[in-house]
């Protein structure tokens, strides 16, 4: 297999025939590095020892070239469906909602000139598509996988995966015909984000949501966790509902860390009830930015996904030699294999001290020893130290080169961020996050806001002994300390009052000195400057 790989690409035509290290200007791109680094130094390793069978199939280009991919897990009736018809702003084909189990198939909805279905053993043969190995789960998977193709410029940045809804009950689990945790477990691998939602009135967590959640294990870095729909519930059965759901995420994701969740209503209806609307809109301006974010962290997160493999197959290359060195050569092949297996455990450990490896790096014992009891191990190869020094080499230098490269294309497209849909919609204007709020209250007024309170201000100014008209550093300092506000904010609120940046401040800017106060213990952020609606209106035009 690894010879005819070698012959069809033309990745392999890099590889340099003296055995000289190449330089690090051979790099154009860092996707074009990465292919270049897994076809050269990675998959040798892979191949000899059977990596693909045990754990993940061979990368190919179109795995490090394409989009970064949302993955949307969740029960029936959560707003799966409905959460991407929210962001895009428009019906795909292929779309059904409704309150019973209506998504029956993954459905990879993509950028295409035209709108159109591609069904599942279509999809696994082009190879422009990041699909192709998916084909190793059959056909009973393929007829219920299809690409939704569409013009829409949320799809130009990213592209969403739509899952059935999960269901509970082991009757439903297997008349499914594949393994689903396998094929979630597959696309978790390769995706850059995976969103689970759940719905704020149907809380539990069923016996194949709970394995599914186990099979993402090894990417709590991707996990969001979306709380739906509610707006349809009260302040304090919200607040029991949060504080029920992140006990039952504890027992299942067993991670010290929190999994961040967001909480709103994601469609484009009327909030039922719309008391928690302020912090909708707060949760759903944070989980945009978050999935905005995603095309610029694409090739950051490809490097760091290939580093993981990398680990992966250092450790398993460790094991399969391991098994081989301990089979016997003629008799008793089989009794050996079973009690190799059976000890598996034993071996783990004496890799993990000979060759210093975290232990978190070995993958699930139950799983390893279930897949080697199907192989034959007289086909294992013995250690190659050769193999595992270029992939050593990989990691410790040609890594850190694409790291610089990563740093310069994201300074090269610093606004890289997923435009149209939804996230068009918050983004200017009166309907933006915040907009009229803590510094720019007033932004779109003819008055100068500051002028409402300015009476009050005048007062203290003149408690003050102001000398020509103004008050110098420590005799207003006396005043903002009142605050209570740090030293390093109220040292801000100086820098952003004294418009004129003479030391002292005049009775206008005392005022806009007091009125950032005001804002800040208000509980809002600081401007980084001063907005030109907050400019006092002898300073401006200077």
């Amino acid at each position: 297999a690894r010879e005819q790989l070698c012959a069809a690409s033309p990745m392999f035509s890099w590889a340099n025939k003296d055995g000289k290290k190449k330089d690090p200007e051979l790099f154009q791109t860092v996707s074009d590095g990465l292919k270049r680094l897994y076809r050269t130094k990675l998959f040798p390793l892979e191949d000899t020892y059977r990596f693909h069978d045990f754990h993940s199939p061979a990368l190919e280009d179109a795995d490090f070239d394409n989009k970064p991919m949302v993955l949307l897990v969740g029960q029936y009736s959560t707003g799966k469906t409905t959460f991407i018809r929210h962001l895009m702003e428009q019906d795909f084909p292929g779309m059904r909602i409704g309150p019973e189990p209506t998504t029956d198939s993954f459905i990879a909805v993509m950028h295409g000139d035209q709108e159109g279905l591609i069904p599942g053993n279509a999809l696994v043969v082009d190879p422009k598509k990041p699909f192709r190995k998916l084909n190793a789960f059959g056909n009973a998977f393929l007829n219920r996988f299809i690409c939704a193709q569409m013009p829409n410029p949320v799809l130009d940045s990213i592209s969403i995966i739509d899952t059935p809804g999960i269901l509970s009950g082991e009757k439903q689990r297997i008349s499914r015909g594949y393994d689903f945790a396998a094929v979630l477990e597959w696309f978790a691998e390769r995706v850059d984000r995976i969103i689970l939602l759940f719905d704020a009135h149907k809380l539990d967590i069923s016996d194949e949501f709970s394995e599914v959640i186990r099979a993402l294990k090894n990417h709590e870095d991707k996990i969001r966790v979306v709380l739906n729909k509610a707006d349809q519930i009260g302040t304090q059965q919200l607040m029991r509902v949060y504080g029920a759901l992140m006990w039952s995420l504890g027992k299942i994701v067993n991670t010290p860390e929190v999994i961040r969740v967001y909480i709103g209503s994601f469609w484009a209806q009327p909030l039922l009830v719309p008391d928690n609307r302020k912090l909708f809109e707060a949760e759903e301006q944070d989980l945009f930015r978050d999935i905005q974010g995603l095309p610029r962290n694409a090739a950051l997160r490809k490097l760091n996904d290939l580093i993981k493999r990398a680990r992966l197959a250092k450790v398993h290359a460790y094991i399969i030699s391991a098994l081989k060195k301990e089979m016997p050569n003629v008799f008793g092949k089989e009794n050996k294999k079973k009690e190799l297996i059976a000890n598996l455990g034993d071996i783990y450990a004496r890799i993990e001290k000979e060759h210093q490896i975290s232990p978190g790096d070995f993958p699930k014992l139950s799983k390893m020893q279930e897949v080697l009891a199907g192989q034959d191990f007289n086909k294992f190869q013995g250690l190659k130290p050769k193999l595992l020094e270029t992939v050593e080499d990989m990691l410790a230098n040609d890594i850190a080169k694409l790291m610089t490269l990563v740093r310069q294309e994201e300074a090269a497209m610093p606004s890289q961020a997923v435009q149209g849909g939804a996230f068009d919609g918050t983004m200017n204007g009166p309907f933006g996050h915040g907009y009229g709020e803590g510094a720019s209250e007033g932004i779109d007024e003819l008055e100068w806001i500051v002028a409402r309170d300015k009476p009050t201000y005048d007062e203290i100014f003149y408690t003050l002994s102001p000398v020509n008209g103004k008050v110098s550093g420590a005799m207003a300092k006396k005043e903002m300390v009142k605050s209570k506000l740090p030293n390093n904010v109220l040292g801000k609120i100086w820098k952003l009052a004294d418009v004129d940046q003479d030391g002292y401040l005049d009775d206008e800017e005392f005022a806009l000195a007091n009125h950032l106060i005001k804002v800040k213990l208000e509980g809002h952020e600081l401007p980084a400057d001063l907005p030109d609606h907050l400019v006092p209106p002898s300073k401006r035009g200077q």
